[in-house]
């Protein structure tokens, strides 16, 4: 079993305990936090793409676009600031939300963060299916942002608290399966609103988004909160009970004590956000805002989120460009179902680093293709056959991302933060996710104008050094019970020196066992 041999090695516990149906069905509802993420990704694009939108919202770019006069650049056929601003905004409000959701996290519970998300989310929905004028689609969506923000925070923090170690990997990657899943489902319900006689079906593509926040709002309800929450608000018995409960055992003394341990280590701590500058806190501090950063200039968001109108731009038809995001978003499922087999068993540090590989690959060869057929000046056709090949590369590089970055960008910076600085720790790690899914989806389209093919080999460069820093600075994390991570920091050749004796819980208790 894996985690045996992880424990000799870096010094993580065995605790007692199994896989509880109980466990299984509360980290299943509390994923579908992602949902809410994963739909809003999906959607924006394809609604941007369709022509009844954009008639009614954003008339300049429909002009830009069918003036064959102008012959105008395929590269820059969707270049509007206003447009971007639309797809973007959510980002920016997800971004402010992210912070207020880590004092609500820490406060009150996760469950009380979900809840905020799913109502927010829901009014969202329901303001851009109505919505009349540009002004009521963007307050629409800054709802929809704060929604995210709120889910985004508490949601992988909740699902690393409640699995145990062996299989946290595969449980935390279930928030972003269900993104995975928002992301096909919403490709699809575009692709058949997008027929829709009178024009209308964009409004059902956004209003349906109130089907995954009222999910999301009634799973909030229902589900229990986690030991380490309850603890740390400090009901004792009540947060023993409720471990006794989540790993169907009733001998659960010595992951309580390290939970004890975790909670006397946060209470000492008033200013979470102040402690988090602390050296102590820098190997975390670093990758809750490395990683969030880099996942974004893998360049993910710009596929997923513009996948029909970039496969437009290249000359796709309106009903392939639409099918062509399906596919991708069918890939981008089946490719997060190989990382919950694999993530816990293979470890972090490998899917990382072999999805890092695949993804430059594929960037550089879809700028390759695209210069050769399009050149500096944005003039040319695809075949069948050239947007077939396209198509596959660009399905290549979004596996690599699903099965690598994309669900471990959530959650290794919600496993290696301690209790006193968690909440404030994933807080950077939304905030930074956001700010920067808002830079690139603010810019993208003009990048795509200015840069043309470059735009691939530009995200190919920062894969390459995303790849080189985790093999030298990120720490392989499976099996480590959550409360004992600071052992692997310590162990680590660069971080070791910033982790003092006296943050490894855990140790103490072992040496004392060992010794008797």
């Amino acid at each position: 079993m894996g985690a045996g041999g992880f424990v000799a090695q870096d010094g993580g516990a065995n605790y007692e305990g199994r896989v509880t149906s109980f466990l299984i069905v509360t980290c299943l509802i509390a994923a579908t936090g992602g949902l809410l993420f994963g739909y809003d990704i999906g959607i924006s694009g394809g609604v941007t793409s369709m022509e009844p939108f954009l008639k009614k919202f954003f008339p300049s770019v429909l002009k830009k676009q069918s003036d064959a006069t102008k012959h105008k650049s395929q590269y820059c056929k969707f270049d509007s600031e206003l447009l971007t601003l639309f797809t973007s905004s959510l980002y920016l409000a997800a971004l402010i939300a992210s912070f207020v959701a880590s004092v609500v996290t820490r406060i009150f519970g996760r469950k009380t963060s979900m809840l905020v998300g799913g109502i927010a989310f829901l009014i969202g929905s329901i303001l851009n299916g109505i919505a009349m004028n540009v002004a009521l689609l963007i307050i629409g969506r800054l709802l929809l942002g704060v929604g995210v923000g709120f889910a985004n925070q508490a949601v992988p923090v909740y699902l690393s608290e409640m699995a145990p170690a062996k299989i946290r990997g595969a449980l935390n990657i279930g928030f972003q399966m269900a993104t995975t899943i928002g992301i096909l489902v919403a490709g699809l319900i575009n692709y058949g609103t997008a027929k829709i006689p009178g024009g209308w079906g964009w409004r059902l593509s956004l209003a349906l988004a109130a089907v995954p926040a009222i999910m999301m709002t009634i799973g909030s309800l229902v589900l229990p909160d986690t030991p380490n929450s309850i603890l740390e608000r400090g009901h004792t018995e009540k947060a023993r009970k409720m471990l006794q409960k989540v790993r169907g055992t009733h001998h659960v003394d010595a992951e309580f004590q390290d939970l004890i341990d975790a909670s006397e280590a946060a209470k000492k701590v008033k200013y979470p956000w102040k402690n988090i500058l602390q050296p102590r806190y820098r190997p975390q501090l670093v990758l809750c805002v490395l990683i969030p950063f880099f996942q974004q200039l893998t360049g993910i968001n710009v596929i997923m989120f513009y996948a029909p109108v970039l496969f437009k731009t290249l000359g796709f038809g309106d009903d392939a460009s639409l099918m062509s995001a399906v596919i991708t978003g069918s890939v981008n499922v089946v490719a997060t179902l190989v990382s919950i087999y694999s993530v816990d068993r293979f470890g972090r540090r490998f899917l990382f680093l072999e999805g890092g590989i695949q993804m430059i690959v594929s960037q550089i060869a879809v700028g390759v293709m695209i210069a050769v057929k399009f050149g500096i000046n944005g003039d040319g056709d695809l075949t069948r056959t050239d947007a077939n090949v396209l198509l596959f590369l660009i399905c290549f590089y979004v596996a690599a991302f699903a099965w690598s970055w994309g669900p471990l960008g959530w959650l290794v910076p919600s496993e290696i933060c301690p209790l006193e600085i968690r909440s404030a720790g994933q807080a950077i790690n939304v905030a930074v996710n956001m700010i920067f899914t808002f830079i690139i989806g603010q810019i993208f389209l003009a990048m795509l104008c200015h840069m043309k093919f470059g735009l691939f080999f530009f995200f190919a460069g920062f894969v390459i050094i995303m790849t080189v820093f985790i093999y030298f600075f990120s720490p392989e994390t499976k099996s480590v019970p959550i409360e004992e991570m600071n052992q692997v920091w310590k162990q680590h050749w660069f971080w070791g020196k910033y982790i003092p004796d006296e943050a490894l819980i855990g140790v103490n208790r072992k040496i004392e066992h060992g010794d008797a």
